[in-house]
């Protein structure tokens, strides 16, 4: 991988280890290596990225050479400081590519001290021409701008050319004029040399005059523009020097944390020890609420893989089973063949009912100070923070949830499954794919009102229909059922628990989603990871997802355990990885799973696997695994055009809130708040969704009334719940599985949907 810099000269990329002026030294911080990022050098700055994907949108350090002195450690290594406000130290792969940077450097340094110093004699604070926008960052408004005065400018310069060549034209005639004049001796010619004379003063006059009022154009525009430029050049110092001073703050408070998570970390593991005595996993705490999420530092892997020995490729090929005698026919053949992809795909059987909507209206740009309304909510849940829809994106918690059903096909395919080991590893695939959709998605769902629901019906098209319901308002909780002709079910109970911090907001799921499958009636259980929204306040906003996922089959043993791992700045790998391995009942491995959360999974049937050396850190050994060929099980669909000026809705999204007559009347569909801001009304959207709220307050008093009023005339038992709401399509049971209080669907909507009587629905919009 090679970079081009200004210079015309091909230079290698190289590894770095960065310092920043305000932070500890490089031994402070504990980095172990030197970290691979992508150099640019252009115009006297050298700037650099995480990877070149980046040059278009994330600039992660420039430093000005002007400024700058270069001095060479060792035969690779090398420092370019600038005033101790910045350091990096560099190091090249080789001696030889070193010294092309050492050269290409030092000449991009003499040619920009120069021309600042070019700018400095000529008094100019502010050079449009000498002054290119930082490599990612924005500004075309501004640049058009420049443009556009600089347009006008020359056109003024050329005018007071066009003026000089005049006047030196018509002084040079009449330098002659008068030259011939003084010759002349009074006779009978004079009178006309006079003439001629006066005729030609007259000329000069006028050019004189427009020379004059173009340059007195040209100084009343150079002088406008000029303060313009000054004001905007000192707005732009002042917010730099404010974060400059914030970004100070927050790397003290980084490396305080890091040294008491590194002095703390021996009582972690202690307290991790005695977790039998706190909250179960899964299960919400205080503790919990008071996490804080960190920058996290890499990790080591759990385990290796290495690619099998070549024997077990032929043997594979041609008779797998006198390697393992203990895999089935069908398990084998999920290296043999990629996972059934060879099948025909069962949504190219249907023909759908009608066509499904490819656009909503463009998102309007409503400017909005966020900080004026989030101050007061640190701390709060998300939930019952008051939020206009500026923040939000025009579809409910419910359409959210049956977004899950993206990737559906990965089910159907599931269902075909002849082993439980293949099986797993689809069902492992679409507990990941589920997050795919949210890579881009900073804007928040609309809060789903008690009673409310959600139909998604694609019998036809993909063989499902999928039905939520909002169960609970507080803790606010949604019920999911989806029921397939192609032999699966889905069922999930999701209750969101969230918290603003300030810096981050933290949404943790909670809830256990459930897969059933007639064939072999095998059961699957998981829970969904953690998903963080960083920068809230200052920065563009970016979602990471981090945890661990254990997909059970309840009825062989079969485990899936996945690891989304955390984003890191320092580490190497790539970001938003996923990884697992599929363990029979008895612990032993026989797939590994590997991919992006956002992109693409991937599998490896699992050869051999050995217990390899020690982690030095913690001591502990990692597993090694020899695997076959990786195989793709899943990819996200790419986006529709012109998605970012939709909310970056999927083709699935885009069809959610599409209008439909035959859908109950409390479908989020019909809710009017969130139909106004799809249309771009975002006003009176949220003059709709305050009338909406206050409206499901004043029935929840009501309601509440009512269950104390009863609870009084028949003496109920001390600790009644003071809310007698009861869901209309789920009802409240103990789960057999995991033990417990969750809602089930009871039947009857879809059938009443055929009927076309909602007469028991309540009135909630």
């Amino acid at each position: 991988m090679l970079a081009v810099t200004s210079l015309g000269i091909w230079l290698p990329d190289f590894t770095f280890r960065t310092r920043q002026g305000f932070l500890k030294p490089v031994a402070n911080l504990g980095l172990p290596c030197y970290q691979r990022r992508w150099f640019v050098l252009s115009n006297g700055l050298l700037s650099y990225y995480r990877t070149q994907a980046e040059m278009g949108h994330t600039c992660r350090g420039t430093i000005n050479l002007a400024t700058a002195t270069i001095t060479v450690d060792d035969a690779c290594n090398f420092v370019i400081s600038n005033g101790g406000a910045q350091t990096y130290h560099l190091k090249a792969s080789c001696e030889v590519e070193r010294q092309r940077w050492i050269t290409a450097l030092e000449l991009a340094k003499a040619k920009a001290a120069r021309m600042q110093a070019e700018s400095d004699d000529s008094g100019d604070d502010f050079s449009p021409s000498s002054a290119p926008a930082a490599p990612g960052q924005g500004g075309s408004s501004q640049n058009s701008e420049v443009q556009s005065a600089l347009r006008t400018l020359g056109s003024k310069v050329e005018d007071l050319s066009t003026c000089n060549d005049l006047i030196s034209k018509h002084g040079s005639a009449l330098q002659r004029s008068l030259s011939e004049l003084d010759n002349l001796r009074l006779t009978g010619e004079a009178g006309d040399k006079i003439r001629q004379v006066t005729e030609r003063a007259t000329l000069f006059r006028i050019t004189s005059n427009a020379m004059i009022n173009a340059c007195r154009d040209f100084l009343a525009l150079a002088q406008a523009h000029s303060k313009r430029w000054q004001k905007a050049l000192q707005a732009e110092r002042e917010q730099r020097m404010r974060l400059e001073e914030t970004l100070e703050q927050l790397a003290k408070q980084h490396n305080h944390l890091e040294r008491a998570f590194r002095g703390a970390a021996q009582a972690n593991a202690t307290a991790d020890n005695k977790s039998a005595v706190g909250p179960r996993k899964g299960e919400a705490s205080d503790e919990d609420d008071d996490n804080e999420f960190f920058d996290a530092m890499e990790e080591a892997p759990e385990f290796i893989t290495v690619p099998a020995d070549l024997q077990f490729h032929k043997r594979s090929s041609s008779n797998i089973s006198g390697f393992n005698s203990e895999m089935c026919p069908d398990d084998q053949s999920l290296n043999d063949e990629p996972l059934a992809m060879n099948q025909e795909s069962p949504s190219q059987e249907m023909v759908p009912l009608k066509k499904r909507r490819t656009r909503i209206p463009d998102k309007p740009n409503y400017s909005l100070n966020l900080w004026s309304i989030m101050k007061n909510c640190i701390g709060k849940e998300l939930s019952k923070i008051p939020m206009p829809v500026n923040f939000n994106e025009p579809i409910s918690m419910l359409q959210r949830l049956s977004e899950d059903l993206e990737y559906h096909e990965l089910l159907d395919k599931a269902a075909k499954c002849h082993s439980s080991l293949e099986q797993m590893c689809y069902v492992a695939a679409f507990s990941v794919s589920s997050y795919s959709t949210t890579v881009y998605r900073t804007g928040k769902p609309f809060n789903p009102l008690l009673g409310e629901t959600y139909e998604l019906d694609r019998q036809r098209e993909s063989g499902y229909r999928s039905l939520c319901e909002q169960v609970s308002h507080h803790p606010p909780a949604a019920a999911h059922h989806v029921i397939s002709d192609r032999g699966w079910t889905l069922r999930q109970e999701i209750t969101v628990a969230s918290k603003f911090r300030g810096k981050y907001l933290s949404i943790m799921p909670l809830g256990t989603i459930h897969a059933e499958f007639e064939k072999g009636n095998h059961h699957y259980t998981w829970k969904k990871v953690t998903t963080t929204v960083h920068n809230i306040i200052v920065g563009k906003l970016w979602i990471d997802q981090s945890g661990e996922i254990d997909v059970v089959n309840h009825t062989t043993g079969d485990r899936c355990h996945l690891k989304f791992a955390p984003y890191s700045y320092f580490s190497r790998d790539v970001a938003r990885k996923v990884t697992g391995v599929v363990m029979d009942k008895d612990g032993k491995a026989h797939y590994v799973l590997s991919g992006t959360w956002d992109e693409k999974m991937e599998f490896s049937r699992v050869m051999q696997s050995s217990r390899g050396g020690e982690n030095g850190t913690e001591g502990k050994q990692k597993t090694v695994y020899q695997t076959l060929k990786a195989r793709e099980v899943w990819r996200r669909n790419s986006l529709p055009e012109s998605a970012e000026t939709m909310y970056y809705f999927t083709a699935l999204a885009l069809t959610l809130n599409e209008p439909d007559e035959s859908v109950a009347p409390t479908d989020s569909r019909r809710r009017p708040d969130q139909r106004l801001m799809e249309d771009g009304r975002w006003d009176e959207a949220n003059t709709e969704k305050q009338r909406l709220e206050e409206k499901q307050r004043s029935v929840r008093r009501e309601r509440e009334r009512e269950a104390a009023s009863q609870r009084t005339s028949s003496q109920s038992e001390e600790g009644a719940p003071h809310d007698n709401y009861q869901a209309l399509w789920f009802e409240r049971c103990e789960d057999q599985i995991t033990g417990e209080q969750v809602h089930l669907y009871k039947g009857g909507y879809w059938e009443t949907k055929d009927r076309g009587t909602w007469e028991g629905c309540p009135d909630i919009f």
